[in-house]
């Protein structure tokens, strides 16, 4: 393995304190010094970085990564190691693994199914030998990848272990399958659960459900990490199910993308930050990521807000096709936006892009556009142009919504337990372009937080921008051994320019990759150097505390 020595840098070494002029030795996968600039011999590495001007700080570590199907097409992950991204912690809602119990399909309750039909069958019959969660992150680490992979185990995975995509409580059978299959994934490194409450079949969860499931992940030390059930009106009643689960389980709790979605429920951030931070001086270890944005991204089924009940079993589009069953759905989801209670935004699907088709044609006519653009063309109102798409698409068409305020992101990133996470996969323009838009902090999540709203804005120090995305995730984590800079820690480093680092990706032209990150290491091997990925798949496996 190389030696690389870093050189005149301006270190930003993760912790939040002051930056201070070092140089640092990387040798093999470990730093080895931190020293006064010139005080390291250049006799002793094999490359020489003169950074001269510019930033060293640890790599980020992405908490809420998509990267489990990109990572299957390219390892590279081009879009997040141009980020400065060295670590991607995967899992909201659904995992690959374990396959087994009530699943039979290990693709199937994937939100967005980025895999064509030549990438599906090239790992298909390998994911159904994928019946311990750690099966699947052996082979991807085998496979090759550019960054370091850990991840929680999908809620929505354990509850289709133990229900299939039925609703209802689970008996004692199925309940035992699930606490099982949550203990065996925690023993094969999984962080914890993470569950995302508005998507079937996690939806289906109940509360005491959780809570049985999360005493599994609390034995273990692990993390319950949870897109909570509404993000929008009923926030708070939200937030409360989830400081219960945790004070009745005792599981370290984090808040998926923290965020009031819709106009009307903005003015009810402060609330939210409020309980958490009183629930945090009440012992409870209760936090909170999120992404720099005001626009979402999911698929249309959530955006649409298609009732749940639809998706039972799987029967989705079995339900479009059937008129009369159609109609109830469009009556239900009129129903609910004209329910000043429930917080939809008038013109919410004006706020809606379509933004990935699994139809060409569909795909021609109708990505960039809005739901309301559709829903004009198609002479329908948007809640019946919604389930026309995805009747005749075939698939839940990953779609934004933009409706966050900007007042309540500056609110949040001033909480002192607040993370980063990019909520996206790690793409390259030249293979996702041609499959259509997708959200811009694929490509500008890091660069966006430290180049736009730290330098230019002024909402944090730059130190404190990269502490929460460095070693405050490591923290939560209990990665021991990476998100700062020391000499023993790991070799995960990167060196920007803290005058030109800044996204470009738009919502309605997301292809662009960031600039101002020019060199990467990942476990001491260099995967990006002035600004060109190298190809190097230096990745490895990263574990959570119940690891066996």
């Amino acid at each position: 393995m190389s030696t690389s020595l870093i050189t005149h840098g301006r270190i930003m070494d993760g912790t939040g304190n002051p930056w201070y002029f070092a140089d640092i030795l990387l040798d093999g996968d470990t730093i080895t010094a931190v020293a006064p600039p010139g005080s390291i011999s250049h006799e002793r590495a094999d490359v020489v970085i003169d950074a001269t001007g510019k930033v060293v700080a640890p790599g980020f570590i992405d908490i809420q990564s998509h990267s489990i199907l990109p990572l299957l097409i390219d390892g590279r992950s081009l879009s997040k190691i141009t980020q400065g991204v060295t670590t991607e912690i995967m899992g909201e809602f659904w995992t690959p693994a374990p396959f087994g119990g009530n699943i039979t399909d290990p693709w199937a309750i994937a939100l967005v199914h980025r895999l064509n039909d030549d990438e599906r069958a090239q790992w298909d019959e390998t994911a159904r030998n994928w019946t311990r969660f750690g099966d699947w992150l052996r082979d991807l680490e085998h496979h090759g990848v550019s960054v370091n992979i850990g991840s929680f185990v999908g809620g929505g995975t354990i509850r289709e272990y133990g229900m299939g995509q039925m609703q209802g409580e689970p008996d004692a059978d199925a309940l035992a399958a699930m606490r099982r299959a949550t203990a065996e994934a925690m023993e094969d490194g999984a962080f914890g659960v993470a569950t995302a409450l508005i998507y079937p079949p996690g939806s289906y969860a109940s509360t005491a459900e959780l809570t049985a499931v999360m005493e599994v992940v609390a034995a273990y030390n692990g993390v319950h990490i949870t897109h909570m059930r509404n993000e929008s009106m009923s926030i708070l009643a939200a937030l409360e199910e989830t400081i219960q689960i945790a004070s009745d389980s005792g599981v370290i709790t984090e808040i998926y993308h923290l965020k009031a979605t819709g106009s009307p429920s903005w003015h009810l951030m402060p609330a939210v930050i409020e309980r958490i931070t009183n629930a945090r001086a009440q012992g409870l270890d209760i936090g909170a990521d999120m992404y720099p944005y005001n626009g979402s991204g999911t698929s249309l089924i959530s955006n649409a807000n298609v009732p749940n009940w639809a998706s039972e079993a799987g029967n989705l589009l079995q339900n479009l096709d059937n008129a009369a069953i159609s109609q109830q759905m469009v009556e239900e989801m009129r129903a609910e936006a004209a329910d000043p209670r429930n917080g939809i935004a008038p013109d919410k699907a004006e706020k809606i892009i379509l933004a990935e088709f699994a139809t060409p044609d569909l795909a021609a006519r109708f990505k960039g556009k809005t739901l309301q653009e559709a829903a004009d063309e198609l002479h329908l109102d948007s809640h019946e142009a919604a389930l026309w798409l995805l009747r005749e698409d075939r698939s839940a068409i990953f779609s934004m919504s933009l409706g966050m305020s900007e007042d309540n992101l500056k609110m949040q990133f001033q909480q002192e337990w607040i993370k980063w996470g990019s909520d996206a996969g790690g793409v390259d323009p030249a293979w996702m372009a041609p499959r259509g838009l997708v959200h811009p902090r694929a490509y500008g999540t890091y660069p966006r937080i430290v180049g736009h709203y730290a330098r230019d804005r002024g909402w944090m120090t730059m130190e404190d921008a990269i502490r929460k995305g460095t070693s405050a995730v490591a923290s939560r984590l209990g990665l021991r051994d990476r998100g700062t800079l020391a000499p023993g820690m790991k070799a995960d480093v990167i060196v920007f320019d803290p005058a030109a680092i800044i996204d470009h990706a738009t919502y309605y032209d997301p292809h662009q990759l960031s600039t101002g990150v020019e060199h990467v290491w990942v476990n001491g091997e260099q995967v990006l150097a002035n600004g060109t990925h190298t190809g190097a798949k230096p990745g490895t496996r990263v574990y959570g505390s119940g690891i066996r």
